[in-house]
This record gives C-alpha cells, structure tokens and sequence, in this order.
C-alpha cells in the first residue's frame, strides 16, 4: 500500500477501547482459555511467550458488447471441511537468506526471478511500446500495464497451469516517472495538461493480462481476447444494498446504478467461482467537498480544501473535458439536488470490485453489502457446503477496525464451476450481514452485526441514528463506532488456514499511540512500529471467535519487551503487510518496512511459514517463540526503495508471482536478480516478478 499519511484519530474520534489496551490484558492473564471456540485452549506463556445510465466516455475500452462470450476456465477443487486434514504435511525445503540492500531482489539458491509485465507494456492493439523518457500519452497508459502493481491473483486456462490470466491491482502513481518531466502541478496544485491527468488516471486501476510459459519463461499474450484494462474511468455496476439509492445518484447515473472508475486498488481478493476481488483502499484523498460536509464524509477523511491529492478537479471544464471526467472529483454542492452538481460522486467508492477475468469485456460490478471504507484485502473464510461463505476485509487505518460479511446464501460446491460467475456474486455476496471485530481481554471476542437492530455500546441501536441498511452501508466505519469496535493497529491483509480454517490478520504497525490516543504504558508494544500478526477462530455461531498473537515484528537485537517472538537475524522483520496461504498450507508474509532497525539491515521482503506445523505435544496451535522460530524464513527481499506485494501462485506450485511497487532504480534487465549497475539512474518500472526453481519443481518445499 502507499505510505499512509493520516494524523492520528483524525477521522476515528470513537472512545472504544484500543487494540493495545485489550492485548495488554490479554498477555497479563497468562492463562489457560477453556471454551468451544475454535482455538480451543490457548496456552498463556510467561514472559508474553505466547503473542499470543449514461456511458463513459473514457479512452478506457471496456465497453458492454451484447451478451460476450465465456471462456470457460479450467476447473479449480474446492475443499471442503470433511476433505481436509487438520494439518500441513508440507515442510520449508529451502534456507533462510540474508537480507539485502541492493537494486535487484534475491532468492534462495537454485532459484529464478524473471521481470514479468511491468508497468507501461502494452497489453492492447491501442497501446504503443512503452518509452524510456516517459512520452506514452493518455491512450497509450489506457492500453498498458498500470503503474505500481499491488495486489494479484492468477486463474489457470488449462490444467498445469502454464496458460492463465493474470488480474493485477494499480494503486497509485509516481507523477515524476509516469511523465517525462513530472507533474504540470503548480506551487498551488493547479494542473494544466489533460492529457497528462488522463495519463494519471488511466495509470490506476486493475489489468487482466492473459501469460504462457514458453521454455520455462513466462511470455505476455500480446492483444489477447482477455487482455484489458479497468481505470479510474471505466464504468462499473453497483449491486447490493446501496444499488438504485439517492446516494448515488449523480448526472452520470441519475438511477443510481453505476460508478465511474475504480481508485487506489491496494490488496485483493478471489472468489470461489473464479471472479477476481479488487479492493478500494485510499480513495477519499482523490475527492474533494469545500462546503458542508456530510458525517459520512467527515468520518472517511473527504478532503475540504487546497486540491485533491494529484488535482484532477483542477481541470474541469477545460475545452478537451468529456461528460464531466474531472469535475466529478470535487464533491461540493452546489446546485439545488444531487443532479446539477456531483455531491453523491465519491458515494460510489469504497467498496470490494468484483471481475469476471474469463469473460471478454465484462463489467465489473461493485459489491456494497461487504461495507464501505479503506478496504485493504477481502478474503474468504473456509468453505462447508450447506453453509454461508464469510468474507474478511480490513480497513486500513491507524485505529480502525476489522470486519466480516457473512452471507444469506448457503454454499453450494457445485457453484465454483458456474458459467455466469457474476450472477453467482449476486447470489453470495450482495444479501448477508456485516459485522465488525470486538476482541475482549479473555482471548476470546464478539462480531457486532452492523444492522438496523445491531446493539450500540451505549444501549440503543442503529436504528437510533441510521434509517436504513444503505446508509449504514455508507458510513460503514461511523457505525462500527457506534456498537463498540475494537480500533486497531492498521489491519490490512487477510488469510485463512486451508488445514485448520484459522485467519490471520497482518497489523501493519502503530507509531502514533500516547496517552490521548489510549496506549497503555505497561502495553508490551510501546510505540508500534514494528507491527503483528493476529489470529483467530470462528466459534459455533456467526458472534463468536477466539484469538490469539501469532508472532510480533522485530529487529533480531530487540529487547524482551520488543522481540517478543524471539526473531533473529534471518527472520527479523517489520510492518507486515501482504500475506496469504497457498493451499499447501504455506503462510507467505510479506512486509512494507516501517521500522529503521530492520530497514537498515535488509529491503522489504517475504518470509514463509506452515503454522498448521507448530503443535504442542497436546496438538494445540502454538504460536512463534524462541523455540520454534526458526521455522519462520526470508524467501525473497525487493530491490531498493520497494514494498513486496501481492502474491499468487500456478495450480501446480511451480511459479509464484509477486508484485514490486515503487522501486528505486530497477529493473535492469528481465532478470530480476541482475543488479542495476553502480552509477546508472533508471526510470524505475513497478513490475511483477515470476519466481521459478532452476529445476522446475514445487517452489518453498
């Protein structure tokens, strides 16, 4: 994600009780938690051993076209609970590496990384080659690789998996490499150049990008069917509770019906009928209201003066300004209702974007029932058939909160091979409860259902200050204030155990905590800069889960009351960020360095674990300590000035894709691991990274 650069309580101005307050209690109970949730008995060690309408108009082509045709995708098994052991038999078949401090990334011995699609490279017939002094103009960026690859997920075309799509996140955009001479932007933000604005624009979003393995070598499928670009100005659908309402109402869409553009795609997600989860991170900044705000505005961080964060609004109503395409992004009133000004415009961000990769041509639909704000990822929870499908999702911020959507529908396996897969998000994810965390001193916590009926903390309901689920919807996290929620330290990415069914959630890191903000002095993460991982089971019903720390960030030479995890040098890391399993069971962490100590001995990196792996001699879930530590290793380590992103990996284990955002000068050549010579200065290109064995076999084992 991009470098957060928010104040402290700035827009979550609740009284709920911090994060760090409740796991000060929770590590001082050192005790056993006896109770039917699914961690069952959590050991408490001492010492905190256990931590524990209309149409765009935009240059984008994407365009419905009748009704497309389907490709149909090669099939992927979907576990269930009775089909699956409780625990990995995969063991770490690599050594930990150092970490490193150059411009190239590096891997374990006997391993490749190749540059894979980077930012700019034509995907499309209406893109030209990228340029080194930075030239392409507005269509060319519409045609091309994003810029700053985030989150990405690969869907096979055949059975091994060398012929798949690639759908990947852009989050945001360097305006001093995407131009030849940087932003037109003057001293007062005020830009003058729309091509240039439409550059930028056209820069964010998501790529579906269709890639085959050719003598061991990934290749991109130039103008594929499949290829395609969706921007911050492609039309999009609008499902679930907030479809059709007078809040998104705007001259564009005047039913409410439609968005226009998808902004600051950070972390992602995946269905299990194969659509592609796109999640809408910091999107308020790239919105403007310098009149009266709304509650909801005031509570997500709308921006009321100077200009947005890259001043697209300042070119409204030039000449070469087409169906209002900048004047959207300034939300002030202005006219007498919502269709003489574009008051409603930011209502329609914030949400989980769901895309349909296996369809040409298909719009992308926003999916509102699983709430609205800084979404960093969405995850779905271990599937039972004849039971609804949980989705995660965090919103990330210091101080915010962590929720669930839990839908009506009862999951039917033979859905994962449906030929209309959107129709099957209608079905999953547009009808269901939201609910927020609330994590009690015990180890155990509740899920607070944000509805219509859901309890406040102060003894009344939502009901009380909402008038109907849309608006909650709206100002998701200004209800999660309301019933209590638990704020946290920046929760970000999720993902869940395929053995044992346990989440985990990264906490990025939290410098800003004092005595206003709630810090606890005796809290054993003072001043968190180095960031942890959660974890918890769901209980018997939908309210319930228990939970517990898995490990805590630190540098190797951290005090007791730092290095709590017991880290060394060959795992020691900060500010953990992307993180996800494989369905071997192998956790894979990957960090956006936030802390000096670790950042001065090695670039942001990835490290692996098998958790399912770390028992006691009585079964139960340990948690990283001194005594297992080891089993916690770096994998891969980005070039200079990087955050490690993203993370997919082919059906049959061989290749693993990461993205690498914001590099400082990289890549040199379509090796990965070449460094950039001494004395060279690039344009950096944010790019993907296919890492490969020499020998072609399963990676990490």
């Amino acid at each position: 994600m991009s470098k957060e650069i928010f104040n402290p309580k700035r827009f979550n101005k609740s009284d709920n009780p911090d994060f760090d307050q409740v796991l000060e209690a929770h590590l001082s109970r050192r005790k056993m938690i006896k109770s039917g949730l699914g961690l069952g008995a959590m050991t408490m060690l001492g010492a905190f051993g256990l931590a524990g309408c209309n149409s765009s108009n935009s240059s984008t082509p994407i365009v419905d076209s009748g009704t497309p045709t389907p490709i149909t995708p090669t099939p992927t098994p979907t576990p269930t609970t009775p089909s699956v052991p409780t625990a990995s038999s995969a063991r770490l078949g690599f050594n930990s590496i150092p970490g490193s401090k150059i411009d190239a990334v590096s891997v374990p011995e006997g391993y490749t990384a190749q540059v894979l699609a980077p930012w700019g490279q034509p995907i499309m017939s209406g893109g030209s080659e990228w340029k080194r002094d930075g030239s392409n103009n507005a269509t060319d960026q519409a045609n091309a690789m994003g810029m700053h690859h985030d989150g990405l997920h690969f869907f096979p075309l055949n059975d091994d998996g060398s012929d798949g799509l690639l759908c990947v996140n852009h989050e945001y955009i360097d305006q001093n490499a995407l131009h030849p001479n940087g932003s037109d932007k003057d001293a007062n933000g005020i830009r003058s150049s729309v091509d240039q604005v439409r550059k930028e624009i056209n820069a964010h979003g998501v790529a579906v990008v269709r890639i085959q393995l050719v003598a061991n070598e990934w290749k991109v499928v130039d103008n594929d069917p499949l290829n395609r670009r969706y921007t911050g100005a492609t039309t999009m659908n609008i499902s679930g509770p907030l479809a059709n309402s007078d809040k998104l109402k705007t001259p564009f869409s005047p039913d409410g019906t439609q968005a226009r553009g998808t902004l600051n795609n950070c972390g992602n997600g995946y269905t299990p009928w194969g659509t592609y989860l796109t999640c809408e991170e910091n999107w308020p900044g790239y919105f403007i209201n310098k009149g009266t705000t709304t509650a909801e505005q005031e509570r997500i961080g709308i921006d009321t003066s100077g200009t947005t964060r890259y001043g697209w609004e300042t070119v409204a109503g030039s000449p070469e300004e087409r169906v209002d395409e900048f004047t959207r992004f300034d939300v002030t009133p202005t006219g007498n209702s919502a269709m003489d000004d574009y008051r409603n415009e930011a209502n329609g961000h914030g949400y989980i974007v769901e895309i349909d990769p296996y369809t040409a041509n298909s719009r992308a639909v926003k999916r509102t029932a699983l709430g609205r704000f800084r979404h960093e990822g969405c995850t779905f929870g271990k599937l039972t058939e004849g039971k609804p499908i949980t989705f995660y999702s965090g919103h990330d911020s210091r101080f915010e909160y962590m929720y669930k959507f839990v839908s009506d529908a009862l999951w039917d396996p033979a859905d994962a091979d449906a030929k209309n897969r959107i129709a099957m998000g209608d079905k999953y994810m547009d009808a269901g409860t939201l609910y927020v965390a609330k994590f009690d001193a015990d180890g155990v916590g509740t899920w607070l259902p944000l509805t219509m009926t859901g309890a406040t903390k102060n003894g009344g309901t939502l009901a009380d200050h909402f008038t109907s689920l849309a608006e909650i919807i709206l100002n998701t996290a200004g209800a999660a204030d309301l019933v209590g929620a638990t704020p946290m330290d920046r929760p970000e990415w999720c993902a869940v155990d395929p053995f044992t069914g346990s989440v985990y959630l990264t906490l990025t890191n939290n410098t800003r905590r004092n005595a206003t903000t709630g810090t606890n002095p005796a809290n054993p993460r003072l001043n968190n800069k180095f960031g942890h991982i959660i974890r918890w089971d769901e209980g018997e019903t939908h309210t319930a889960f228990s939970w517990d720390i898995f490990v805590f960030g630190s540098d190797a030479a951290g005090d007791a009351a730092t290095n709590l995890s017991g880290l060394s040098e060959f795992n020691q890391f900060a500010s953990p960020d992307g993180l996800a399993f494989d369905k071997r069971g192998i956790m894979w962490i990957q960090t956006d360095n936030g802390a000096d100590e670790v950042q001065n001995y090695t670039n942001d990196q990835m490290l692996a674990v098998v958790p399912s792996m770390l028992t006691d001699t009585d079964g139960k879930q340990q948690t990283i300590n001194d005594a297992n530590q080891g089993e916690l290793r770096r994998f891969f380590v980005g070039p200079n000035g990087c955050e490690v992103t993203g993370f997919t990996i082919t059906p049959d284990y061989t290749t693993m894709f990461v993205s690498i955002q914001h590099p400082g000068n990289w890549p040199y050549s379509d090796n990965a691991a070449q460094e950039t010579p001494r004395g060279m200065t690039l344009r950096p290109r944010a790019s993907l990274v296919a890492i490969r064995k020499a020998d072609g076999g399963a990676l990490g084992v």
